[in-house]
């Protein structure tokens, strides 16, 4: 029978690296917007509630680097950049849609085991402070 080493994730493993940044929120909800049309900065940012400019350039040029996305500069007046999801990138979006439909598949159970364990950790610090000396 082979033996089989427990998974571990070296700090400097290029897996690693990679997963940790197309799994983070931002790069995923970037290539979901785009997964219809490329799309520019702004039009990106509108469909992204709460994302940051700051937060937004750092996550295109990660994608970017990475050959998840390409960037289009437009010969418009003013210059204007579009990004569009790279052949590499179309790639992800079969399991990045199968994510999303586990998401919403689950949120009801994730909701609850999220209250249960509210109320569990709530009772306990509550108890905690009772047997403290006032």
């Amino acid at each position: 029978m082979p033996i089989h080493e427990p998974q571990r994730f070296a700090v400097d493993c290029p897996s690693r690296i990679l997963f940790d940044q197309i799994a983070d929120k931002w790069s995923m909800m970037v290539l979901t917007v785009l997964d219809a049309q490329p799309l520019r900065f702004n039009e990106i940012r509108r469909r992204l509630e709460g994302v940051s400019q700051k937060a937004l350039t750092e996550c295109l040029r990660r994608l970017e680097r990475n050959g998840l996305l390409t960037r289009h500069v437009l010969a418009t007046s003013p210059v204007s950049v579009e990004y569009e999801i790279s052949a590499l990138g179309r790639k992800l979006q079969k399991p990045f849609k199968a994510l999303y439909a586990w998401t919403v598949e689950y949120l009801d159970e994730v909701e609850a085991a999220r209250r249960a364990y509210d109320a569990r950790t709530k009772s306990a610090n509550d108890a905690r402070r009772e047997r403290q000396p006032g």
